[in-house]
């Protein structure tokens, strides 16, 4: 298992039209968690398409102003992969507690994407529990393969070939 740590996270929330039930709610049970500091919400209007509120929560976090995000769309496959355009940023789909685990544990994984329609909003609030109760170790065996990413990623190379 990863760390546990009592640090608490600045954390960015945002989704789209199909995400926003679940981000509502999310959110409040967020604010309300000892682990979290402050919750930023990105959205709370008439949501967004979901490549702009994934931008927008990974930017937060990659400028360092947000420690983490939630990003909820219809999957949570849409916000991911939009998120992990920006630089810096390592955006995961995760909808079991094993996934959750090693997206932090194995990726440092600074965005978690869920699917409204996929995970049930108490399976949600189980899954933000773990998430936000982990934290990598720099010292872990993952470690390294962590780094060839983000030189991968640095180095703007097209091919790692």
């Amino acid at each position: 298992m990863a760390d546990i740590s009592p640090e608490r996270l600045r954390i960015a929330v945002a989704s789209d039209a199909a995400g926003a039930d679940h981000r509502r709610a999310l959110a409040e049970h967020l604010a309300a968690h000892p682990l979290v500091e402050a919750v930023i919400d990105l959205t709370p209007g008439t949501p967004p398409a979901y490549p702009e509120a994934a931008f927008a929560a990974a930017r937060l976090v990659a400028d360092g102003r947000a420690d983490r995000a939630l990003l909820v769309c219809h999957t949570g496959l849409g916000v991911a992969v939009a998120a992990n355009k920006v630089r810096g940023v390592r955006a995961v789909t995760a909808h079991d507690p094993y996934s959750v685990e090693h997206a932090i544990r194995y990726t440092n994984a600074q965005i978690l994407c869920l699917g409204q329609a996929i995970v049930p909003l108490e399976r949600a609030r189980e899954l933000l529990g773990l998430w936000l109760a982990l934290r990598f170790d720099p010292a872990a065996g993952a470690a390294a393969k962590l780094a060839l990413i983000t030189a991968y990623e640095q180095s703007g190379s097209p091919d790692p070939a």
